[in-house]
């Protein structure tokens, strides 16, 4: 990115190895401040502290581009406590710093950072955000603090009780102000900037660096010095290795596409990121049935049930985070895997911002991201932001999910069969030996193992298993020009040319539910799985309208179908009227 507002620029793309080896004494850091970060375990400066830290411990107004996991927060918590412990301010009520964070949980990690690193000078840190009760907050403000971490809701709430006064405050961050834009904060965050001192201090970091940020940095701060901190280069074979994948799926089927790729990449740890909280709530519900271990994390939940989500991730207890961007804004999941893109990014540094989560420290990484074809647009514009084209994979296929099922059987068994034998092996416990001896006396033994390990599977697939998922090939020269004419249907009713025929020796049948009541394609194969003789493969095409469903079946199972349901179904616990559509027959 070129430079931003004139302004002028330090830039550590060429290498700079004096300033990044410098120690934090040499960027001018006070003893004590230097001692802690010693006992912490800091040996060198990140290139965002060596390059921020001197320009503001001067006093000068930094405008700051870096992704999360970057060291930014001690980049502008440390020069924070050294003018504090300069100032010689102790016993002031009136805060001399405040942090503005866009999420409770970042402002939390901000809050425990900088109380740790200002533990030698004996600054009074406070966190204040919602979900969380106001008393103490309120409290320990009238009491005293020096620098209060906030988000822009809460801050604004206690300005107007009169319990945060900005009026001598010396320092102003804002830490991921990309994301505080993005969360509708503009108002809030101009309303705070407008309380505070003309002569204190400004300091923005922001992932991805908009027009909104340029001109809320024209209208906040003075002649600020632009710090941008490009992506790592490594030495060749030490780089970072992120394996990054795209999956062309209809929007329609891009829910069953991911749990059968998560089904078959196993991931470790991984985020799933979703637009909206509806999908994450969606998604995880779809990957829970899959048997895989998900859980949601969005804004609608309570503090400490997202704290919790979060510790089971990073402890293993669970695999899989789906959340919203906002959400996930200032995680720093180590053990990280996967990034997954459950809808692409309309950004491409948001893209860039996700997968720089995994790859870290010469770990391979893996981001995958599942393109519907209206969001090609948004891949070939990510594609040229990275410089290179995204690999496009397969979405796996009914065949290829029973063959990793029965591999991964397989590979359970031999290690079940290892484990009996290094122990006693004539001590039958449990009695299974004795068991399948009268069995094999009877049948032939490769019967019985096969029989034993389809009953133990019984349960363990979901309603979508059967869904052959419809592909397209994404058009060349990045124009979305939607579905490949040829092969199979997307299963996308084209907007306004009217959904296709059904295939020949099909129907169409009318589902009285669609997306305004959550319906998705597997919700409907379950119900007709379920309550008809039909198996997942004998259902074809489906098109989810706002109001209403289309589902093709064979044309000689249509009368069975309509009498086994009566004509209802339930879906997402709301009776459906089902018939034959009429637009078709």
């Amino acid at each position: 990115m070129s430079t931003l507002l004139d302004l002028p620029e330090h830039d550590n793309d060429n290498d700079n190895d004096e300033i990044t080896e410098a120690a934090f004494l040499a960027l001018g850091l006070d003893p004590a401040l230097v001692e802690v970060l010693d006992e912490l375990g800091y040996e060198t400066p990140s290139p965002i502290q060596a390059e921020s830290i001197p320009s503001l411990i001067a006093g000068r107004d930094v405008l700051g581009q870096a992704a999360t996991g970057t060291g930014k927060t001690a980049a502008f918590g440390l020069p924070m406590l050294q003018r504090l412990a300069e100032s010689g301010r102790r016993d002031e009520r009136r805060p001399f710093g405040l942090v503005l964070a866009p999420t409770r949980e970042l402002a939390m990690q901000v809050n425990d950072a900088i109380t740790k690193y200002g533990s030698k000078i004996g600054a009074r840190v406070l966190a204040v955000y919602g979900g969380a009760p106001i008393g103490p907050q309120l409290g320990q403000l009238k009491r005293g603090v020096d620098v209060v971490v906030a988000t822009p809701g809460r801050a604004i709430d206690l300005m107007n009780r009169g319990a945060l006064a900005l009026d001598a405050l010396e320092v102003v961050v804002l830490d991921e102000a990309d994301e505080m834009l993005d969360m509708g904060f503009a108002e809030d965050i101009e309303t705070i900037l407008q309380a505070t001192p003309a002569d204190r201090q400004a300091v923005l970091f922001s992932a991805t660096m908009p027009r909104r940020i340029e001109l809320l940095a024209r209208e906040y701060m003075r002649e600020p010095v632009m710090v941008r901190i490009a992506r790592e280069e490594v030495p060749e074979g030490e780089a970072p290795r992120v394996r990054q994948t795209a999956y062309m799926v209809p929007r329609t089927h891009t829910t069953t596409a991911l749990g059968r790729i998560l089904e078959l990449e196993r991931p470790t740890a991984a985020i799933v990121f979703c637009r909206t909280r509806a999908d994450v709530d969606a998604v995880t519900e779809t990957l829970t049935g899959r048997g895989l271990r998900a859980e949601a994390l969005h804004g609608g939940m309570d503090q400490e049930h997202r704290t919790r989500v979060v510790e089971r991730l990073r402890n293993g207890r669970t695999d899989l985070l789906v959340a919203t961007d906002v959400a996930a804004r200032g995680l720093d999941i180590e053990q990280l895997s996967h990034v997954v893109n459950h809808d692409v990014p309309k950004s491409p540094e948001a893209y860039v911002h996700r997968i720089g989560r995994v790859g870290r420290a010469g770990r391979e990484g893996v981001a995958i991201t599942l393109v519907p074809s209206g969001a090609i647009r948004h891949l070939r514009n990510i594609e040229r932001l990275i410089g290179k084209s995204v690999p496009v994979a397969p979405v796996p296929t009914v065949d290829d999910l029973k063959a990793a099922r029965l591999e991964r059987t397989r590979v359970q068994l031999r290690e079940q069969i290892v484990t009996d034998l290094r122990q006693d092996a004539d001590a039958d416990v449990d009695g299974v030996g004795a068991m399948v001896e009268s069995l094999m006396g009877e049948f032939d033994p490769a019967d019985v193992a096969a029989a034993a390990v389809r009953l133990a599977r019984t349960g363990s697939t979901s309603p979508d298993d059967d869904v052959e998922i419809p592909t397209f090939n994404a058009p060349r020269g990045g124009a979305d020009r939607g579905a490949s004419r040829g092969g199979r249907p997307d299963r996308l009713g084209g907007r306004g040319q009217g959904p296709r025929p059904p295939r020949e020796g099909a129907t169409r049948l009318f589902v009285s539910a669609g997306r305004a009541a959550g319906v998705r394609p597997q919700d409907i194969v379950g119900a007709l799985a379920n309550e008809s003789r039909l198996s997942g493969r004998d259902i074809g095409a489906i098109q989810i309208h706002e109001r209403h469903s289309l589902v093709e079946i064979p044309e000689h199972a249509a009368d069975d179908v309509l009498r086994s349901m009566r004509g209802v179904t339930t879906l997402k616990g709301r009776r459906a009227n089902i018939r034959r559509d009429r637009a078709a027959n």
